[in-house]
């Protein structure tokens, strides 16, 4: 029997979102990186870290070339100051179900911001692809909430 009680701990304290990335489309996404990236931007101002995962869901090409986390000063990272913190540098996730993970913190973010005078705050992933029919799926989790509450992660149906 399936247990009924209604259970939130980790679904409480961390924000998980799963996105589609086909690069084909990027060309009229804003992005942090033109023509790569998931143009997905999340505010990080409510955690402490920020991780994302990327998967090469189908290959035209070579799948993904590339994973980076990049942080802006506005929300829809068209901010001239859109700043790269981490990069994975040149990968081959060449596979259909190869991944790769990338982590940083809040104060991270911060650092490298302060050090170029910008007031970091909003993240994104940047995924470069070989091909234009690589697809890739994403997940962002922001971790460690400062306000904790039911359904930070919650299923998107839409």
């Amino acid at each position: 029997m399936a247990s009924a009680v209604a259970t939130q701990h980790w679904l409480a304290n961390n924000m998980a979102q799963m996105f589609y990335h086909a690069p084909d489309a990027a060309a009229t996404e804003q992005s942090a990186k033109a023509g790569a990236t998931t143009a997905v931007w999340v505010d990080l101002r409510d955690y402490d870290r920020f991780v994302v995962m990327a998967m090469t869901a189908l290959k035209g090409g070579n799948g993904m070339i590339e994973l980076s986390i990049y942080a802006a000063e506005d929300g829809d990272g068209t901010a001239t100051h859109a700043t790269e913190i981490k990069t994975s540098g040149v990968i081959a996730a060449d596979t259909v179900g190869n991944y790769a993970v990338l982590e940083c913190s809040a104060e991270e973010i911060a650092q490298v911001g302060r050090a170029l005078g910008y007031a970091l705050r909003y993240v994104a992933a940047y995924i470069d692809c070989h091909h234009a029919d690589d697809e890739i799926a994403v997940v962002y989790i922001r971790t460690a909430a400062k306000n904790a509450h039911l359904d930070l992660t919650a299923n998107d149906l839409t």
